[in-house]
């Protein structure tokens, strides 16, 4: 009898154990797996010009006269990444990185591109590793992304270059892009870059994770989000816990604008305030802390430009060019 009920203890632990390994290795692929199809490039660019019709005669200029052009580097993996570029002549230094979301590309990005060419900036938009035309299948969700967006912001420098003016540089992110551009701004920062704006990014990943877990699948945290980050750990090389833009952002010293729609249920609203909260420096003359957020009423997830074009562009428009 008692070994029995000892041999059925150990059958249910293997099960289980057995549930939560599969179950992590789902969470993984399900997450952090890039199955899309992304080499169809005009399908995505159609689709973000229904989306936004606005900003078809410019595309339509840029294309017309070659001007937005493609761009590969090879990173010290050997993998490709691909970028989009527009170089203007009326820039004198002054580029815009702009950096896309989850299961997005750089094409995603064109529309908050317009602003930045309107302000006379060189623009250049990266496809991030595993989305777009860039090499490899699982999603760094901002945190690896962030040194392969450093090497980007060095290639963008030394390509804009020019003696018209010194190289200065803004990083814009959506979503993805916005944890992506918070986790950039906590590195050691090259003198050229002047500000981020980050718009509706999350805490971090495990933040974010924990949120859709419990909305998507109504599961706790336990066991499933802790081996699934141990999982992460072994195949990719980073865990939930450490991609984190909010710690990242604390140690942030350049200016950084905060945009989120109150109605986001994707990347919670209430990310918004720990990471505003988290940015202490830099400080300005008056000891205030050079930062700006700004609330969407009504705007759900990454839908701030959409909704509000022409406030989304004067609000850029002010605090970037206060630092460029």
């Amino acid at each position: 009898m008692k070994r029995r009920i000892i041999l059925s203890l150990i059958g249910f632990v293997v099960v289980l154990a057995a549930v939560v390994v599969g179950g992590s290795l789902y969470l993984i692929d399900y997450a952090l797996v890039n199955h899309d199809e992304r080499s169809d490039v005009n399908s995505r660019m159609e689709r973000m010009l229904r989306e936004y019709p606005a900003v078809k005669p410019w595309i339509d200029s840029l294309q017309a006269n070659h001007a937005l052009r493609d761009t590969f580097i090879v990173m010290a993996n050997g993998e490709r990444q691909h970028a989009v570029y527009v170089a203007d002549p009326r820039a004198c230094g002054r580029t815009a990185v702009l950096v896309h979301g989850y299961h997005d590309s750089s094409v995603r990005m064109l529309p908050i591109a317009s602003i930045y060419s309107r302000m006379g900036y060189n623009i250049l938009l990266p496809d991030l590793h595993a989305h777009g035309l860039s090499d490899g299948t699982d999603i760094q969700m901002g945190w690896k992304d962030r040194l392969d967006v450093l090497r980007w912001m060095s290639v963008a420098e030394a390509r804009f270059r020019t003696a018209a003016g010194p190289s200065r540089m803004v990083v814009h992110g959506v979503s993805m892009g916005a944890a992506t551009t918070m986790c950039v701004s906590g590195e050691r920062q090259p003198a050229y870059v002047r500000c981020y704006v980050e718009d509706c990014g999350y805490t971090s990943v495990w933040d974010e994770f924990r949120h859709e877990l419990r909305e998507l699948f109504s599961l706790p945290p336990f066991p499933l989000l802790y081996t699934a980050s141990g999982f992460c750990q072994l195949m990719y090389g980073w865990n939930f816990r450490e991609a984190s833009p909010l710690h990242q952002v604390a140690k942030s010293t350049k200016p950084m604008l905060f945009i989120h729609g109150d109605k986001d249920d994707f990347v919670p609203f209430d990310m918004l305030q720990p990471l505003y909260q988290a940015k202490t420096r830099p400080v300005d003359k008056q000891g205030r802390v050079e930062k700006e957020v700004w609330i969407t009423p009504g705007v759900g997830h990454a839908r701030s430009f959409m909704r509000f074009p022409e406030e989304y562009a004067r609000k850029v428009r002010t605090f970037v060019g206060r630092y460029m």
